[in-house]
């Protein structure tokens, strides 16, 4: 079952796919103020988190008639494109992979677009729940989904074996399962 703001995004995608450009703009206006912040976040940068933002609604533009709204949600899947493709730029040789990641400030910032009512209950419950995780579990999260640090870069990033990494990696998404199982069940 679809949520109407679902089955207007499908509706929008369709209008893209059929080459309406005024539903790009509509897509726009709905999902860049979540885009961005996340762009910027793995980025480093407002001037990359733009480029980024822009490349993935004219990916969005050209393979609107790709959307397969069984393998997720509109949301998803322009979230899921920006997350990638600030990683690949991140990764590219011009960009520099040093982030601090020691302040915890971006928190309160992460998906700032609070006009945007329809994902405002769970950004706040994942903020609280990254925010609950003891700072070890938070930084091996931080390095492995934001800077896209595979487990072996993580420990030579932060001086820790692999298994201990591993472990608080899965100590964490454990603590998040239960958090957003619990909100669930309330």
């Amino acid at each position: 079952m679809t949520s109407s703001s679902e089955g207007d995004d499908i509706a929008i995608v369709t209008a893209m796919a059929r080459g309406r450009a005024e539903a790009l703009g509509e897509l726009y206006n709905r999902y860049a103020p979540l885009m961005l912040p996340l762009a910027a976040r793995i980025t480093g940068t407002p001037a990359a988190a733009e480029d980024v933002v822009h490349d993935v609604f004219l990916e969005a533009w050209r393979h609107a008639a790709d959307y397969d709204a069984a393998r997720g949600s509109v949301r998803a899947w322009l979230l899921l494109r920006t997350r990638s493709r600030s990683l690949d730029l991140r990764k590219s040789a011009a960009v520099s992979r040093s982030v601090p990641i020691g302040d915890d400030g971006w928190l309160g910032e992460m998906g700032v677009a609070a006009e945007d009512v329809q994902s405002g209950p769970d950004q706040a419950k994942m903020r609280s729940a990254l925010v609950g995780l003891p700072r070890e579990q938070r930084e091996v999260l931080l390095l492995g989904y934001f800077e896209g640090l595979s487990s072996s870069e993580i420990a030579g990033r932060i001086g820790i074996p692999v298994g201990t990494v591993k472990s608080r990696v899965a100590a964490a998404l454990s603590a998040l399962r239960q958090a957003f199982s619990s909100a669930r069940q309330e």
